[in-house]
């Protein structure tokens, strides 16, 4: 892996987001790159936080009570059939085994669905964590809520918000970045964890602003509400 590669693994070293031959690899190069030590040493703080950001959803609790349930029903249907006709015994017995499957593939089809989610997740963390570590980004204070907006040289952006909680039901919190009095779409920032952060789907203005309003859950071309947070660039 050459020297340049490297350097692009400093952020996810520090989200733990390597596998054990780019450890290994990266930690070699650690020590002699004080470029990389600096990147790391600034970033631990920022992923530290980040890694709080995502909470994985609970596998359902009922699940396994109702496969057990439905299979349990199944075999006293089938019982009293025994003496009768054996074929409807052995239905009976496909027709449990349907129900566990059936079951446990909407489990694995939501298991599936979460981890892709996670991917998405860590994904948009680790691009965060680059803008965070960009020699000269700028950070920016939020107004409203505890936080900070980080803007790199290029004009992306990424934001944290400490303590934020999950939008009210069927609410989304969206983002605008504002230039000319003219609010444009940026993307989505989820709540409910310890840290919130979000990468802004544009590119923000020198002079501008950026802001996160409560939208209704598929989001708004234009904000229909007061801004909860701000950051004035």
């Amino acid at each position: 892996m050459d020297e340049n590669a490297l350097h692009e693994l400093t952020a996810p070293y520090a989200l733990d987001a390597l596998d054990a031959d780019e450890r290994r690899a990266y930690e070699a190069h650690l020590a002699r790159c004080d470029r990389c030590r600096g990147d790391l040493a600034e970033l631990s703080d920022s992923a530290g936080l980040l890694a709080y950001a995502v909470a994985g959803p609970a596998p359902p609790a009922q699940l396994r009570k109702r496969i057990l349930s439905a299979a349990a029903a199944e075999r006293e249907n089938v019982v009293p059939l025994v003496r009768r006709r054996p074929f409807q015994a052995v239905a009976g017995v496909a027709a449990a085994a349907v129900a566990v499957a059936v079951g446990l593939g909407v489990w694995a089809a939501s298991l599936s669905s979460d981890l892709s989610s996670k991917r998405a997740a860590l994904a948009d963390q680790q691009r965060a964590a680059a803008i965070m570590t960009t020699p000269g980004a700028r950070r920016i204070a939020l107004r409203g809520r505890s936080g900070t907006l980080v803007v790199a040289p290029s004009g992306e952006a990424a934001l944290a918000v400490q303590r934020l909680a999950a939008a009210p039901s069927g609410k989304t919190y969206e983002l605008w970045v504002i230039a000319g009095g003219k609010p444009k779409p940026a993307g989505f920032l989820r709540g409910g964890g310890t840290v919130s952060t979000a990468v802004l789907r544009l590119r923000v203005p020198a002079s501008g602003t950026v802001a996160a309003t409560v939208e209704p859950g598929k989001g708004s071309r234009q904000p229909t509400s007061k801004p909860f947070l701000s950051a004035q660039t």
